[in-house]
């Protein structure tokens, strides 16, 4: 049963994944050429905006199912720090592009070679807002029930292109007000770039912070150290540790039992800690039980 359950989740990401990289590919032309049409730099930027998004449903789809695969030979732990990488380069890329597209929009600005956009941009930059945001909560709501990290990441490159089509609607709209405002549509795709240079960062940091095995937070930890204390013959436990890989956690902890019970007794509390772990804790992969004897009775 659990297994068709996670079946059925790599199903519905997949499925995800298909609809952003179908929506991207038909936005990115779709706004290239209306920004070219339409004269304004805001669009453009927003087109290329959607490109790394589409380039990033394409590792997203990658990182998803390889993340998916259980362990083999070469790789005894499974494969699901895929995700954790994938989730990286995703936020890397949003960085760089960020930059490039902010580097571009200012020299256009200082060089004051610039044309007035048209409502053919208007209306591009609109459409996309709305198809930007259906395609984040679509995503989003299914990363979350999957409980996948690489596919809410790549919702929320959907929700910053539609912030991006925000910014570019303003800066065309302003524009087009009065000549004056022409120089709100370069302004406007300086400040997509900004917008996709800070989810970059905001993609980036916890993606870092998992690949370094950082520990979850303090009441994950007392949840797990809760459970195993619960345990009957487990007198108390320490030196608890726990990683973060991909979605879920890899845990360590001793537990301390009665020095004079059998060798086999002890393992059976271990297991029992172990069980009780993986059933009673969210979002645990594996668990290692450490048995030591109760030294004040020694």
């Amino acid at each position: 049963m659990d297994q068709d359950h996670k079946s059925k989740g790599s199903r519905a990401g997949r499925i995800a994944l298909w609809f952003g990289i179908i929506g991207n590919a038909l936005l990115i032309v779709a706004k290239a050429f209306l920004g070219v049409v339409g004269r304004s730099q805001a669009l453009i930027a927003d087109a290329v905006h959607s490109f790394t998004d589409f380039a990033t449903d394409i590792l997203a789809f990658a990182g998803l199912k390889y993340a998916e695969k259980g362990e083999d030979e070469d790789h005894p732990f499974g494969h699901g720090k895929i995700e954790t990488l994938m989730t990286l380069l995703i936020g890397l890329t949003l960085v760089a592009v960020g930059i490039w597209i902010g580097y571009t929009a200012a020299a256009s600005m200082m060089a004051g070679s610039l044309q007035g956009p048209t409502y053919v941009a208007l209306i591009g930059a609109l459409v996309s807002i709305a198809v930007k945001e259906w395609m984040y909560q679509y995503t989003v709501r299914v990363g979350r029930r999957i409980k996948s990290n690489v596919l809410v990441a790549n919702a929320w490159h959907h929700r910053s292109d539609a912030f991006s089509s925000i910014a570019a609607a303003l800066g065309i709209g302003g524009a087009l007000i009065h000549p004056s405002l022409i120089f709100l549509d370069p302004l406007a795709a300086l400040l997509v770039a900004g917008f996709i240079v800070k989810v970059g960062f905001d993609i980036i940091v916890p993606a870092f912070q998992t690949a370094a095995d950082a520990a979850p937070e303090q009441s994950r930890l007392d949840e797990i150290q809760a459970v195993a204390e619960s345990v009957e013959g487990v007198r108390n436990t320490h030196d608890l540790k726990a990683r973060q890989y991909a979605s879920k956690l890899h845990v360590e902890i001793h537990i301390v039992v009665d020095p004079g019970i059998p060798v086999v007794n002890g393992h059976m509390i271990a297991n029992s800690v172990r069980d009780a772990i993986l059933n009673g804790v969210e979002d645990i992969l594996e668990v290692i039980v450490h048995v030591d004897p109760d030294k004040t009775q020694a």
